[in-house]
């Protein structure tokens, strides 16, 4: 397992006005990332080293929302006035997963801007959205050269996240692999008092630590 991305929903500011402001704390520029049609949301990416990125997602007036756990979410986590809204794991084999979770991933899709389609499969999003301490999975179905990662090179790198919740909890949904991925970073876990999920996140950048 790896720490693929990190993702924040958009605010009362929608996708440009909260994107703009990430790019001003972080000195970088987000890439457009484009529609999940299967989900009823878009997103902006902002490449990071070590294979990893950071998305800003909004929902879309799109039926696909109402239905799709992802899309729910986000929903949810944009009326609450917007902010961190999960991470992702992502795994080569996925049918480790799907016989822990007792289910099967999903499809999901994202053409960018210069038409290429991303694929892949994943699973959790309803978990996360339930208990956002929580991962979802992420399985890619293309040549990782292709990866959002690879859009850009921002010289950015996620260095620790602080979360509200439990590793054991974590442990218990994922297995220990999953707590172990997140030894590439720092993190802090924090007992909850309210919502768990992701408090905060630092990001090593050209002007020093930035912490979002």
């Amino acid at each position: 397992m790896h720490l693929d991305h990190v993702s924040f929903a958009v605010g009362a500011d929608g996708l440009a006005g909260t994107t703009a402001k990430l790019e001003e704390l972080l000195g970088a520029t987000f890439v457009n990332g484009g529609a999940h049609p299967r989900f009823g949301t878009r997103n902006m990416i902002l490449p990071l080293d070590n294979q990893q990125y950071l998305e800003v997602v909004e929902v879309l007036d799109h039926p696909a929302a109402d239905k799709a756990a992802f899309g729910q979410a986000v929903r949810q986590r944009s009326d609450a006035g917007g902010g961190w809204l999960g991470w992702c794991l992502a795994v080569d084999d996925m049918s480790e997963v799907e016989k822990r979770m007792g289910r099967h991933a999903v499809p999901g899709n994202r053409r960018r801007p210069d038409g290429f389609n991303l694929e892949w499969r994943q699973i959790g999003t309803s978990g996360m959205k339930s208990d956002p301490q929580l991962p979802f999975v992420i399985s890619w179905d293309i040549d990782m050269s292709e990866h959002p990662s690879t859009a850009a090179d921002t010289g950015i790198s996620l260095t620790a996240l602080e979360i509200a919740g439990d590793p054991q909890r974590l442990a218990t949904y994922l297995g220990e692999p999953a707590v172990e991925a997140l030894e590439q970073i720092e993190v802090r876990w924090v007992a909850p008092h309210g919502t768990p999920g992701i408090l905060a996140a630092e990001f090593a950048t050209a002007a020093g630590t930035v912490r979002v």
